[in-house]
């Protein structure tokens, strides 16, 4: 396009030539002023002759500020249904965590009564508001963000805990800490004494239980029978490897239950007692073994006979 000027002020005439993208970027810019214009002249309808204008005139020029409203709503909307999904996640975190609480309060012996996961925290104390403005759906987005970290955070520490209170409890268990028989009494203790065959000075490395013949020998913590035939001196004994170096052995039984490489729980009942090996009667001869070592049985039973 050539535009020619001509005017009385100029010695000559003047051509200005316009491409493509000039005519684009005039018809352009006259678009944007034209937009401008409408939306200056719109406002101004409505702010200062609302009552001046026709039915018609009026709709047409509230129908942009409703289209707007309702994107508005919308919004609002999308942000109060998604927050709600926040919340009702939360809300599931929170019952596994009491959950949770509720099992580590029962492994570790607390009092129900001192800590309840069931009830609301107690709060309390005088109100006292602020002036500051509302909170707005961004923020509290942002909150429910943020303690949702939280909440996930210290449920998966209190996951670990309970593992961890589980093996401590597991290992508690392997503990020899339950009397092998459940009566009788100590005929021999652990220690140095007279020996009854030869009237010399020797190691006794166990407790003897006087019981009758046949009573019965219990596990006195879960593990793996390692051993269960004739001993030259303990006579039929079992021998039972509970882990972490520690073997605990039931000798002189009249009859064995169990074999080489039998899982067993606290408590099972493993042989009956007799009077075979290097005896002088009926009884249990029991022995508590840490890294080979002897060690005083009575230390690790919770209820030894006396």
């Amino acid at each position: 396009m050539n535009i020619i000027l001509v005017s009385s002020r100029l010695a000559k005439t003047r051509s200005i030539s316009l491409g493509g993208k000039q005519i684009a970027l005039a018809l352009l810019l006259l678009m944007v002023l034209t937009m401008m214009l409408a939306s200056a002249l719109q406002n101004v309808l409505l702010r200062f002759a609302p009552e001046s204008l026709s039915g018609a005139a009026r709709t047409i020029l509230l129908s942009g500020q409703e289209v707007e409203r309702q994107k508005q709503q919308a919004y609002v909307q999308a942000s109060l249904q998604a927050m709600a999904a926040k919340v009702g996640q939360m809300q599931a975190q929170m019952q596994r965590l009491d959950a949770l609480g509720g099992r580590l309060a029962k492994l570790t012996g607390m009092n129900p009564a001192e800590f309840s996961f069931d009830k609301p925290v107690a709060q309390g104390g005088p109100l006292v508001t602020s002036s500051a403005s509302d909170v707005g759906v961004a923020d509290l987005e942002r909150e429910l963000k943020n303690m949702t970290l939280l909440v996930s955070d210290r449920g998966d520490k209190l996951a670990a805990l309970q593992t961890m209170l589980m093996q401590n409890q597991l290992s508690q268990r392997l503990l020899p800490s339950v009397a092998p028989v459940k009566d009788g009494w100590y005929s021999s203790n652990f220690g140095w004494r007279v020996d009854p065959f030869n009237g010399q000075s020797a190691m006794h490395e166990g407790v003897d239980y006087v019981v009758p013949e046949g009573t019965p020998i219990y596990a006195s913590a879960g593990g793996v029978v390692s051993y269960a035939d004739n001993h030259p001196s303990y006579g039929n004994m079992v021998e039972i490897e509970h882990g972490n170096d520690i073997i605990t052995r039931y000798a002189h039984a009249s009859r064995l239950l169990v074999k080489v490489g039998q899982v067993v729980r606290r408590g099972d009942k493993i042989a009956e007692v007799g009077s075979t090996g290097r005896s002088t009667g009926n009884h249990l001869h029991f022995e508590v073994r840490y890294k080979g070592i002897a060690q005083n049985p009575v230390r690790f039973l919770k209820n030894a006979a006396s």
